[in-house]
């Protein structure tokens, strides 16, 4: 790793060496992947299993009670420090360094590595009140009052004094402890627009830099629309009373940049002074309003996630009973979609660094998991390349804003269900060993993720917000997201690409040869991809060009990267292939029937297309699927061409779930796997290739029923569960239940 020198290790933990009873040391590794990021790989026996742990927030003499309760759950790693600088450093210049060892000595006994979150998300009270002006204001002074966390503008030259002396500090401590394998960079950043008149004055250079003249920025923004065209820089309009597209999307561009450049100083502080074996990585709250989640985690050794997810009926299939919300979503397929998701950020394996303990949300939100819920999204995340699945958190606080949410041991600090439920797949996990690490999970299809469409659409949705707003900032993920769950229904694994993975959108560089990328990725769907360069426009067309099949949903292809209407015939330069376009597009107000147009493909009766569509008109494209609407029939819902060696698929709609299942039936080639989740309404199925590259398959029951399998070949036991060498062609799924097999 570069720039990093080895640091001996102080005397005072030769002791606590000679102690450690267990061998789960780690040794990690910077290596490549096939897509030339970067990130650690785990060269140890097992997947890490773990917990945030917050002694600071209990009793000392909890600790080696605590420390024995995780012993004997299968937990070995811990995430600590990252929410207490005011314990850190209680007054400006006073630092307790010290508290930390006890748990830290206590955890590399008892075989537990340990995570340090860096504090600088949540400043203490002292900073805000002796430093006013680092505090989040409007951009015409208004300041943020404190009592939340985050509330601070990082980008605040003070802010960045205090905040990098107290990480050198905890480094210092800290970085040599035995126990510690790893550093967390701040905690799950980007929650808060940053209007603060330094961030708006900051902005206005930002534009200097990517514009050159007043001119310029007037022409490009189409500023004379409402007279808004500027005479100086000086002239620009604050960002909280913008109305102007083009304006929001560079704002929001600034906006995460700033983020990134609190990122890179710590993630630079970081790599100067930890050992070399210990990995960076980040708690990504995924749709945070400052944060690009896919740049962002260039500068990781391994990204993180923090997927938070809807239990009990949330998880039933086909459909969730249970509503969800955009920052814990609902359905059988979102553990799959969060992991995918995840992986996709480093195209490599990941971790799981928050996610459901006890229930989550306030007081009035109470919805801990059904038995066994807990054991299959860990394997799910595991089958989707997880290499650590860690729970927030370990004790339920007894006080504090997050009074009820929910932890591994409740209030009472016993061990309860909740805890029986996650010893007994950290017992799983362990069995299982190397066998489930370093996966490398199967797809039938991509799909194409977008980071700044999704910002585009939350300002101008094309879907209405449920609560009437204007904007919706879920507009894009909820159009991506049923998609995704017809594909996972029809029993095709899904693969995620970052459209800033295949082309630069800095300079429009080729970052994947189409080509290459079309053998290993023969469907590429691409829904809600609502801004494109030229160049990604022109990369898709080289993917259909070398032989793949291009499924195009709404929005996609319409503006280009300044959210501008492009104005070209829709979709925009990729019409001639698809020998189909559209004018118009409507939002529909009742979800309208679909009918399947030629014989060989059957959508079904169920199929419904609701709130959009596309006014198709066919210039020698084959029509799948149209409706029976009065005015709408005019207009095919589905067309299909092929291109050269490839094929266009437009689906003109927001297909309901049977639908989008149908779909990926009807459309895409499966599996002999993807028949059993075909004709099962409950079963999914998810499989991996792992490090010794041996294919494993997981069975997962997302309802009550028990339901029995017959498998398409037989498949063998994994590890320590029975004899390996026993051959299997029968399943039997009790509720909630999951199967792990070899092939």
């Amino acid at each position: 790793m570069i720039g990093q020198t080895a640091h001996a290790r102080p005397h005072e933990y030769d002791t606590l060496s000679r102690m450690r009873y267990t061998g789960n040391t780690k040794n990690y590794n910077v290596v490549s992947n096939q897509g030339g990021l970067m990130f650690p790989r785990q060269h140890s026996s097992h997947i890490m299993f773990g917990t945030a742990y917050y002694l600071e927030y209990g009793q000392p003499s909890q600790l080696d009670e605590d420390m024995q309760l995780m012993k004997d759950a299968h937990i070995n790693v811990i995430r600590v420090g990252e929410s207490v600088w005011s314990r850190w450093e209680p007054r400006e210049g006073l630092f307790n360094l010290d508290w930390l060892a006890p748990i830290l000595n206590a955890a590399y006994i008892h075989g537990i590595d340990v995570i340090i979150g860096l504090p600088t998300y949540a400043i203490p009270m002292w900073m805000a009140r002796q430093y006013p002006d680092i505090a989040l204001q409007s951009s015409r002074g208004a300041r943020r009052g404190f009592g939340a966390r985050e509330e601070h503008n990082y980008s605040h030259p003070t802010f960045r004094f205090f905040a990098e002396r107290i990480c050198r500090k905890i480094m210092e401590r800290y970085r040599d402890h035995p126990a510690v394998i790893g550093w967390q960079l701040h905690n799950e950043p980007g929650i808060y627009n940053n209007t603060s008149p330094s961030a708006f004055e900051g902005f206005k250079d930002w534009l200097r830099t990517r514009y050159s003249t007043v001119d310029d920025l007037n022409r490009e923004w189409g500023l004379v629309y409402w007279s808004h065209e500027l005479s100086t820089w000086d002239d620009l309009w604050e960002p909280e009373s913008n109305a102007q597209p083009q304006y929001d999307i560079e704002w929001r561009r600034y906006q995460a940049e700033l983020t990134e450049i609190l990122l890179t100083w710590q993630r630079d502080l970081v790599a100067e002074l930890r050992r070399d074996e210990q990995f960076i990585t980040l708690n990504h709250a995924m749709g945070r309003y400052a944060t690009n989640e896919s740049s962002a985690s260039r500068l990781l050794d391994v990204a993180g996630s923090d997927p938070y997810y809807q239990m009990q009926d949330g998880l039933a299939s086909p459909q969730a009973t249970t509503c969800g919300t955009s920052w814990a979503p609902a359905g059988a397929f979102v553990p799959a979609l969060l992991g995918d998701r995840s992986f996709s950020l480093k195209q490599a394996p990941y971790f799981v660094l928050e996610t459901n303990g006890g229930p989550i949300d306030g007081s009035n939100v109470n919805l801990p998991g059904y038995d066994g819920q807990w054991r299959q999204v860990g394997w799910q995340f595991v089958s989707r390349g997880a290499e650590l699945i860690e729970y927030w958190q370990w004790r339920q606080l007894r006080f504090g804003t997050e009074l009820y949410w929910g932890g591994i041991l409740s209030h009472d600090g016993q061990p309860g269900r909740v805890y029986r439920e996650i010893a007994e797949l950290g017992k799983e996990l362990e069995q299982a060993g190397d066998a489930v690490t370093h996966l490398v999970p199967d797809h039938d299809v991509t799909m194409l993720y977008s980071v700044e469409s999704r910002w585009a659409l939350a300002y101008e949705p094309h879907l209405p917000s449920p609560d009437g707003a204007v904007k919706y900032d879920n507009a894009y993920d909820d159009t991506f997201n049923v998609f995704y769950q017809g594909a996972f229904l029809a029993g095709r694994q899904v693969n995620i690409v970052q459209d800033d993975q295949l082309v630069n959108p800095a300079n429009g560089e080729h970052l994947i040869d189409a080509e290459q990328f079309a053998k290993s990725n023969p469907v590429l769907v691409a829904v809600g991809t609502y801004l494109c360069s030229d160049q990604l426009l022109d990369w898709l067309r080289q993917y259909v060009a070398a032989g793949g099949h291009l499924m195009l949903g709404p929005r996609s292809g319409y503006a280009d990267r300044l959210t501008r209407a492009r104005e070209n015939i829709k979709p925009a330069m990729l019409d001639d292939l698809a020998k189909a376009s559209y004018q118009e597009f409507s939002n529909l107000s009742t979800p309208i029937a679909v009918t399947s147009t030629i014989p060989e493909i059957d959508f079904g009766s169920d199929a419904m297309a609701t709130s959009w569509i596309d006014c198709l008109e066919t210039h020698g494209a084959q029509v799948l699927a149209s409706c029976d609407h009065p005015h709408f029939r005019q207009f095919p819902l589905v067309t299909s061409t092929a291109s050269g060696k490839g094929r266009v698929t437009i689906i003109g709609t927001l297909p309901n779930a049977p639908f989008a299942k149908a779909l990926f039936k009807q459309l895409t080639a499966g599996t002999e796997w993807s028949e059993i989740v075909q004709n099962s309404r409950t079963i999914s199925h998810s499989s991996a290739v792992n490090g010794s590259g041996q294919r494993i398959h997981w069975f997962f029951n997302w309802s009550w029923d028990t339901v029995s399998l017959t498998l398409p070949k037989p498949l063998r036991t994994l590890g320590n569960y029975s004899d390996p060498a026993k051959q299997i062609t029968h399943i039997r799924l009790d509720a909630w239940d999951v199967v792990m097999l070899l092939e």
